[in-house]
C-alpha cells in the first residue's frame, strides 16, 4: 500500500441534471483511506474542488470528499491531496490521470454496466484460479484508450468481497493473526480482517484505476457477510448459538457501512445523516458506527440500506435484499413492510418525468423455471404445506441448494410482481422496466407476460465478474431453462400444493457463462444491451447485443 493514501480514490457519487430540467450544479464524491488523521484534498484541473477531515474506525482513517464548482457536460483531471502532499495519481503511474465527467443534460445517453461477484483471489504471476477478472479487463481496456466509450456508472450488485471464501495469499496473512484452528477458522472473524479484503479487492491496479474515473453504486449479498446470509429464522437463530457470530455480523455490516454505503449516497444525504454526523464528531467513531450496527441486526427494520438515484430521465431503486429480510415461516418477506412500502413509492413516483426505470436486486425476479418452482416447492414446505417431516427435509434442502430468491418469499414475489406490472402500466409509463440482477453465475435475459403493460419489462442477469462456474453447475442451470426442467418444476409446485405463479415468462437471451459485464445504454426511450465476456488474454469481447424501442418494437 502506498505511503499516506492506503486504499482508493473511489469515484462514487455524481450528480444528474433533475429530469424536469431544473438547475444543475454538478457535485460528486471521492472515497479514501487514508495512513493517519489527515485532511484529504481532491482538485481538479478546471478549478473544482473540496476537502474532509479523516474519520476514525477501528484503527482507520477514512474521508468521503464532497466535490463541488463543476461544470455540466465536462470532462476534468483530478488529484488527490493528503495534508497537502499530492498522494494521487501515484508516482511513475502507467495509468492515465483519473477523470470526473459531469453530464450535460437529463435526456442522456445513459451507460450502465453492472455485474455480481468479484472473488479478488489471484495466482502465481497474475494468473486466477476464477480465470479472467471482467472487471479488472474493463479497466485495462478503458486505460489504454482513455477516449473510448466509457460507462457512465458502474453497478456492483452483491459479493464485492467474500467474507467466507478468502484466498489463498489472505488465508496465509490470517494464519499469521491468529489459529484457524478455532472458529471461524480460514474466514474473516472482525473489522481488521475485513479491511483487508477490501484491500486485496481494490488495489489491484486496473480495478483501482478503474473505480477512480467511473463513478461506482453497490449493494451486499451474502457472501459480503457468509453464504446464505438471513436465509431463514432456523438457520439465522443457529448462526446465533455460535460464539464466533456477532462479532462477525457486526464487522461485517460495519465495514460495509464504511466501504460501500456511505459513497451510495448524494451530499445532501450525508449532511444530514446522524450517524455519519457522529463519526465525524469525534475523535474515534468506532463506538457510534458498532452501536448503529447491533440496532441494524436486533431490529432490521429501523435501518434502510436500500436506495435511490436520479440519473436524468432514468430512475434506479437499489434493493435490499438481505439485511431486512422477515423470516418467520408464516410471514417470510423479502423486504420488512416499511422498507417495501418506500421501494414501492420510489419505483411508482414522478412516472412522467422517467423513460426508465431500473430496479437494483442482487437476486433475481424471474429464474429458471425450474428453480422458481422449486423454491416456491420448499417454501411451502418448510411452512409445513406437507407435515413437520417435509418441513425439517425443506429447511436442509434450502441451505444445501441455495433455494432463497424472491421466489421462496412467494408473497415478496407477488408484490414485486404487481410493483412492475403498476410501473409499466398507463400512458405515463417508462419505455422499459428492468430488474438488474446477479448471484446466479449465468447471464440470460426474461421477458415476462404482463397483460396491459405499456413498457417493456425485462429480467437483466448478469453473474459473475470474477469467480468458478463449476461445470455441473452449468448444466444444472442449463436443464432448469429446459421444457424437461419446466415439467419438473411444475411436478414440485403440485407436490408443495402451490398454484400458479403470478406471471410467466420467456427466455429471450442465454443462458452465457464465464466472467462477464452487461452494458445498458439508455438513450430517450431506447435501450440498448451489451453482454460482454472476459477472455484469457484479459480483452471483453461481446457475446451479445440487443435494442429495444417502444413496447410495439420488439
Amino acid at each position: 500500500m502506498d505511503a499516506g493514501l492506503r486504499l482508493g480514490p473511489l469515484l462514487r457519487y455524481v450528480e444528474w441534471p433533475d429530469a424536469t430540467g431544473g438547475a444543475y450544479r454538478p457535485a460528486a464524491t471521492v472515497w479514501i483511506e487514508a495512513d493517519a488523521p489527515r485532511t484529504a484534498e481532491v482538485r481538479c484541473a478546471d478549478g473544482a474542488g473540496g476537502s474532509a477531515r479523516t474519520f476514525r474506525i477501528a484503527g482507520h482513517h477514512y474521508a468521503l470528499v464532497p466535490v463541488t464548482g463543476l461544470t455540466p457536460g465536462t470532462t476534468t483531471e483530478y488529484e488527490v491531496l493528503l495534508d497537502g502532499r499530492r498522494v494521487w495519481p501515484l508516482p511513475d503511474s502507467p495509468f492515465p490521470p483519473s477523470t470526473l465527467t459531469t453530464p450535460g443534460g437529463p435526456e442522456g445517453p445513459l451507460r450502465v454496466t453492472f455485474g455480481s461477484c468479484r472473488w479478488a483471489a489471484t495466482g502465481a504471476v497474475g494468473r486466477s484460479p476464477a480465470g479472467p477478472d471482467a472487471l479488472g479487463a474493463l479497466g485495462a481496456r478503458l486505460a489504454a484508450d482513455p477516449a473510448a466509450e466509457r460507462p457512465d456508472v458502474l453497478l456492483l450488485l452483491g459479493d464485492q468481497v467474500y467474507a467466507d471464501k478468502p484466498s489463498e495469499a489472505t488465508r496465509r496473512w490470517l494464519a499469521g493473526r491468529r489459529d484457524l484452528a478455532e472458529p471461524p477458522g480460514e474466514q474473516v472473524a472482525d473489522y481488521e480482517e475485513y479491511t483487508r479484503l477490501y484491500y486485496e479487492s481494490w488495489l489491484d491496479p486496473e480495478v483501482r484505476w478503474l473505480l477512480s474515473t467511473v463513478p461506482s453504486m453497490m449493494i451486499f449479498d451474502d457472501h459480503d457477510v457468509i453464504d446464505d446470509w438471513n436465509t431463514s429464522a432456523e438457520w439465522l437463530a443457529g448462526m446465533r448459538a455460535r460464539p464466533w457470530w456477532r462479532e462477525r455480523l457486526l464487522s461485517g455490516l460495519m465495514s460495509y457501512w464504511v466501504h460501500q454505503h456511505l459513497g451510495n449516497l448524494s451530499p445532501s444525504e450525508l449532511a444530514v445523516d446522524p450517524l455519519y454526523a457522529r463519526v465525524r464528531a469525534v475523535p474515534d467513531g468506532t463506538a457510534a458506527l458498532r452501536r448503529f450496527a447491533t440496532e441494524a441486526d436486533a431490529d432490521p427494520a429501523r435501518i434502510r440500506w436500500s436506495y435511490r438515484r436520479d440519473l436524468g430521465r432514468t430512475r434506479l431503486v437499489m434493493v435490499d435484499t438481505r439485511a431486512g429480510r422477515v423470516l418467520d415461516e408464516q410471514k417470510r418477506a423479502m423486504l420488512g413492510e416499511e422498507d417495501a412500502r418506500w421501494v414501492g413509492e420510489q419505483a411508482l413516483e414522478g412516472r412522467a418525468d422517467r423513460d426508465h426505470l431500473l430496479i437494483g436486486s442482487s437476486l433475481p425476479w424471474l429464474l429458471p423455471p425450474l428453480v422458481h418452482d422449486a423454491e416456491r416447492w420448499n417454501a411451502a414446505l418448510c411452512r409445513g404445506e406437507r407435515g413437520e417431516r417435509w418441513a425439517r427435509a425443506g429447511e436442509s434442502l434450502r441451505r444445501r441448494s441455495d433455494l432463497e430468491h424472491w421466489a421462496a418469499f412467494p408473497e415478496s414475489f407477488a408484490w414485486l410482481t404487481g410493483l412492475l406490472t403498476d410501473a409499466a402500466r398507463g400512458p405515463d409509463a417508462p419505455a422499459t422496466v428492468s430488474v438488474l440482477s446477479g448471484d446466479v453465475h449465468h447471464a440470460y435475459v426474461a421477458e415476462p407476460d404482463l397483460p396491459g403493460a405499456a413498457a417493456r419489462v425485462l429480467q437483466l442477469t448478469c453473474s459473475p465478474v470474477h469467480q468458478r462456474i463449476p461445470y455441473a453447475l452449468r448444466l444444472g442451470f442449463r436443464f432448469g431453462w429446459s421444457r424437461a426442467g419446466r415439467w419438473l418444476g411444475r411436478a414440485l409446485a403440485r407436490h408443495g400444493r402451490v398454484g400458479a405463479s403470478e406471471t410467466g415468462w420467456a427466455r429471450t437471451g442465454g443462458p452465457w457463462f464465464g466472467n462477464q459485464l452487461m452494458t445498458l445504454t439508455l438513450h430517450g426511450r431506447a435501450a440498448l444491451l451489451r453482454l460482454e465476456r472476459a477472455r484469457a488474454d484479459r480483452e471483453l469481447v461481446t457475446v451479445h447485443e440487443r435494442a429495444w424501442g417502444a413496447r410495439s418494437g420488439h
